[in-house]
């Protein structure tokens, strides 16, 4: 079958399938949105079609919700079908609820059950089997009809016709069809077999969990640096990104993000009951989002309703931007080639020599209430920007991902290596006792600053080869960080050098 003759096909039966759909409004309803994305890491096909096919990745999508939806429904005194048809086609369905608010001591699910056997084109011509059809064929440039009974759609058409005679049509530019049969869907629905005690209109609180949607946190800040450029400002804005691939809409809805690392049991029902608690809190009045302690996660509820169509990504403000944060530049140089924190007991000497001659770039701040801020941050990417001033616009300098972190920490944002400042790492003396158990190192860290400004600069010395370390000599003084990390804070001239060495005594 050609792709037009598909879509004439489908043409012809769009009144039909209109007619046949159970249209139900949705009530008033409350999204609870979970995030399962690493932050910085949502992949940006999962919330733009695929050029290849058209359709989305709702499957595929980190997060999940719980929709709570109270609505009115007539039921009928003792056993009565109902059904709802505007509901995600990605729920699961064993997290189905409804329950009664106006009798639920009285009324009681028998049985539920979830229909997404929905039409499409090859679906609705297998339900035609057995039935009588009209095909229309190209043949020797001439268009000609073949009716009879549809007796198969494996590899085209297979029609018995009147005469008895078998025709195979691989080929057809338009099919007409009969009355619709029974049991298709339009979209996703779900049924239930109800018994009620009493008859009539019923509020009820429908409540499921639902594959296709999540969020994430991006924040933007802007860096406005002193004259000593190692301290300076922050302007910092908060917002949050809401993907719906669920496979319906949500029309004037309440919603909430949950951020922490929140367990799954591998039975989703094992955690329905929390998270439809986490559902059933009300709607602040705020316009924003308000932030709470939830178990040992946070809860950010909007202050008011809103529009989270479907195939659809929404960015909302997640607090009021803060201004003019106090912030400083630090440079930290970790000449080890190694990783710092690798296990004890290396003797060889020559393992995570010098190697990295790069100064890194971060940016502190601290979250406090007293600066704008003082509000739990979910994790998220966090971009840096800074104002060139001989343009007025903003340059973007960096970016770097936080975990979840509490309100009064320090926020510390890697932006990467600084063009100016170098360093270079060396071993000057080693030895080994292996007898006694004692091995002498000593290491000797040069910076360079190539700017017209001094540079304060953070040394970073793991301490790798035994746990049992002293410094038995050092040009500066040093920080002890814990049992595996020492820093020297030294200030390098501008246009300058500085130098230091240090002797270290391992045993074991």
């Amino acid at each position: 079958m050609t792709t037009e003759a598909m879509k004439t096909m489908l043409k012809t039966t769009t009144a039909v399938l209109c007619a046949a759909a159970s249209m139900s409004a949705q009530g008033d309803t409350t999204l609870t949105i979970y995030s399962k994305a690493q932050p910085g890491a949502v992949n940006p096909d999962l919330y733009r079609p695929s050029p290849r096919t058209g359709s989305y990745h709702g499957q595929s999508i980190p997060g999940y919700a719980i929709v709570r939806d109270d609505r009115a429904l007539s039921l009928e005194r003792g056993r009565s079908a109902v059904s709802i048809t505007d509901v995600a086609a990605l729920l699961d369905p064993t997290t189905v609820r409804l329950t009664s608010l106006t009798d639920p001591a009285g009324t009681q699910v028998v049985e539920q059950d979830f229909r997404f056997d929905l039409v499409g084109s090859d679906k609705l011509l297998q339900r035609y089997i057995d039935q009588p059809v009209t095909v229309e064929q190209l043949f020797a440039n001439r268009v000609r009809e073949i009716s009879g009974r549809l007796l198969s759609t494996d590899g085209g058409l297979v029609l018995q016709e009147e005469d008895g005679s078998v025709s195979i049509v691989t080929e057809w530019q338009n099919i007409e069809l009969g009355a619709l049969p029974g049991g298709l869907m339009t979209r996703p629905t779900l049924l239930w077999d109800i018994n009620a005690r009493r008859g009539g209109s019923h509020d009820v609180r429908i409540s499921y969990e639902t594959q296709g949607m999540t969020w994430w946190a991006d924040y933007n800040l802007t860096w406005a640096p002193d004259s000593d450029e190692q301290s300076g400002t922050l302007d910092v804005s908060a917002w949050v990104s809401i993907l719906n691939q669920s496979g319906t809409s949500f029309s004037e809805t309440g919603l909430k993000l949950v951020a922490g690392d929140v367990q799954r049991a591998k039975a989703a029902s094992d955690v329905r009951v929390f998270m439809q608690r986490a559902a059933a809190a009300e709607v602040d009045s705020v316009a924003g989002f308000d932030e709470k302690a939830f178990f040992e996660f946070h809860l950010y509820t909007l202050g008011r309703k809103t529009d989270l169509p479907d195939q659809s990504t929404k960015q909302m403000a997640l607090f009021p931007a803060a201004a003019s944060v106090p912030a400083r530049k630090r440079l930290v140089f970790n000449g080890l080639s190694v990783s710092p924190r690798m296990g004890y007991g290396v003797t060889d000497r020559n393992f995570g020599g010098g190697g990295n001659s790069k100064v890194d770039v971060y940016i502190e701040f601290e979250n406090l209430e007293k600066h704008g801020l003082g509000v739990p941050l979910p994790a998220g990417r966090i971009r840096v920007s800074q104002l060139d001033e001989a343009d007025g616009s903003l340059e973007f300098i960096g970016e770097d991902v936080i975990d979840h972190t509490p309100k009064n920490e320090d926020i510390r944002i890697r932006l990467g290596s600084a063009f100016d400042v170098v360093g270079e790492r060396k071993q000057v003396d080693y030895s080994i006792d292996s007898r006694a158990k004692v091995i002498t190192e000593t290491i000797e860290i040069t910076l360079t600053n190539r700017k017209d400004v001094q540079q304060s600069v953070i040394i970073a010395e793991p301490l790798y080869r035994y746990a049992n370390w002293a410094i038995s000599g050092n040009s500066d003084r040093y920080q002890k960080i814990d049992s595996r990390l020492i820093h020297f804070n030294v200030d390098v001239p501008a246009d300058g050098k500085k130098t230091v060495r240090y002797s270290v005594r391992y045993t074991w």
